[in-house]
C-alpha cells in the first residue's frame, strides 16, 4: 500500500470541503487505497490547527478523525531531526515522511519544501490523483 504523510493544510482543506482533491485524499485514506503515516508531532499540529475557531470545524467531525488517524494510520517516532524548510513547522512532515518511508508527502504549499526528500516526492492532492499508483 502506498504511504504518505499529510500535511496539516490538506487535512484543513479536506474538512472544510468535501469535494476537492484534498477531500478525495483523504476519504482514500480512509477507505485504505492510501496510508496515511502520522508522528505525535504531526497529530499534535493537526489537533491545535483544525480546533482553531476561525475554522468552526464541529469538534465531532475533529475526534473522529483524529480517532481514526490514531487507530488506522501508520504511527513513526522521527530519530532525525530534519531542516529542510524555511518553515521549521514543515520540517516534522518530512521527518515524519523519512521515518515511515513515504513515498509521497501531499501538500497545498509546496513552496517551502524541496520537490523530493531521500525517496519522499513531495507533490499537491492533484499531483498525487495523477499518478498511476492505484
Amino acid at each position: 500500500m502506498i504511504r504518505i504523510v499529510l500535511d496539516t493544510n490538506v487535512v484543513v482543506s479536506a474538512m472544510l470541503s468535501r469535494q476537492g482533491n484534498e477531500a478525495m485524499v483523504l476519504r482514500m485514506v480512509r477507505s485504505g487505497v492510501l496510508r496515511a503515516c502520522v508522528s505525535l508531532a504531526v497529530l499534535e499540529e493537526y489537533e491545535s490547527v483544525l480546533r482553531r475557531s476561525s475554522f468552526h470545524l464541529p469538534k465531532s467531525s475533529i475526534d473522529e478523525l483524529l480517532r481514526f488517524l490514531r487507530v488506522e494510520a501508520m504511527t513513526v517516532s522521527p530519530q532525525i531531526a530534519v531542516n529542510a524548510s524555511p518553515d521549521e513547522p514543515d520540517n516534522r512532515f518530512i521527518e515524519c515522511a523519512e521515518s515511515a518511508k513515504a513515498e509521497f508527502l501531499v501538500t497545498g504549499n509546496k513552496r517551502h519544501l524541496p520537490k523530493m526528500w531521500n525517496e519522499t516526492r513531495i507533490v499537491s492532492a492533484r499531483e498525487l490523483l495523477m499518478e498511476p499508483i492505484y
